[in-house]
């Protein structure tokens, strides 16, 4: 599941669609965030691919 919403974020970058970014990525935060509270990534990863999706999404709306 992280890997995927990661992707659909990846997806929309590449693509150029600020909106659709903004919405995957909104969609995609608390997957990532559910998926460190259970253990199954370590929660600094999880913040490390929010860092850095976030940042991606505010350099294409610039």
């Amino acid at each position: 599941m992280v890997r995927t919403s990661i992707k659909k974020v990846v997806r929309a970058i590449e693509a150029k669609d600020v909106e659709l970014a903004k919405a995957e990525y909104a969609a995609a935060v608390p997957v990532i965030d559910r998926m460190a509270d259970k253990g199954i990534i370590h929660k600094n990863k999880a913040a490390r691919h929010k860092s850095r999706l976030n940042a991606q999404v505010k350099a294409l709306s610039a």
